[in-house]
């Protein structure tokens, strides 16, 4: 049977799919719509399959604060190429899933793909902008972080986001420390909020690095575990985010500089995600 120009444009806007796909559906379901619709649905889950072992480097990452400044979200969603993370509809995908979680207070990546999109799930609307783009695409990070305040940020690039929580606020406004927080835990990548917040795992083998070194380096085997303490002590300072040298003021620490801002006011945590 004959399909129309029309009748193709209308699967279009329905699915989003490309106009040749919507015409082949449309065609091998004699006209039927659903039947058109299951067939694209079909072969995006095809197209899944066969990239489910590709890498997704690219995407974009957004975030999003409660109305009161006291919750934050972040949400990355990548893909295989720069090409696909620019595009605007791809962007805008990912901002309507923030925002579904957010409303929905989804705190995992799992109740997100569970949530109802359209007449479909969001996992099953995953698997549908797959096969209408033709690259790999998921949500590959969701963060939800709580505070007093909390103030987000994201790169230039749009490939690297924070989300700090303050605390100890006090009434003071103090949305500029926070972004210059936020951008500080985007340069410098510290491990934790402090020494407390180290894995012991990570401890250990700093602990044993040192040593090792100085081992290396000739010193007598009972100044070791001194010595690794020592190297130990420079390592938070350098790793840790309240003990790091504040990027715009060396002079200061992170814990120094907040104290300034506001009397006790410090970060309780933080969520730090790159793609890439």
């Amino acid at each position: 049977m004959a399909i129309t120009a029309q009748e193709v444009n209308k699967l279009r806007q329905m699915t989003g799919a490309g106009m040749m796909d919507c015409k082949k559906a449309l065609t091998e379901a004699e006209g039927d719509f659903e039947k058109a619709i299951d067939i694209l649905r079909k072969k995006g889950q095809k197209v899944s399959a066969s990239r489910a072992d590709r890498e997704t480097k690219e995407g974009t990452i957004v975030t999003s604060v409660s109305s009161d400044g006291t919750t934050g979200t972040l949400l990355s969603l990548t893909c295989e190429t720069d090409f696909v993370a620019k595009n605007e509809g791809f962007v805008s995908f990912a901002n309507t899933l923030l925002d579904m979680a957010t409303k929905n207070a989804a705190t995992s990546i799992e109740q997100i793909h569970a949530l109802p999109y359209e007449n479909i799930t969001v996992a099953e609307k995953i698997i549908e902008m797959t096969g209408k783009i033709g690259e790999k695409i998921e949500i590959s990070h969701y963060e939800v972080v709580k505070g007093e305040v909390v103030v987000p940020y994201i790169h230039s690039n749009g490939k690297l986001g924070v989300l700090v929580s303050l605390v100890n606020v006090n009434g003071a406004a103090v949305e500029d420390a926070g972004k210059d927080v936020a951008m500080q835990i985007a340069a410098m990548n510290p491990v934790a909020v402090d020494k407390d917040g180290v894995d012991a795992t990570t401890v250990q083998r700093e602990i044993e690095v040192g040593k090792e070194q100085a081992r290396q380096e000739g010193k007598p085997e009972e100044m070791l575990e001194k010595i690794a303490m020592g190297k130990l002590q420079k390592f938070y300072k350098e790793n840790t985010l309240l003990s790091q040298a504040f990027v715009k003021d060396n002079s200061k620490s992170i814990a120094q500089y907040l104290d300034g801002v506001s009397k006790g006011l410090t970060v309780s945590a933080f969520k730090r995600v790159s793609i890439g």
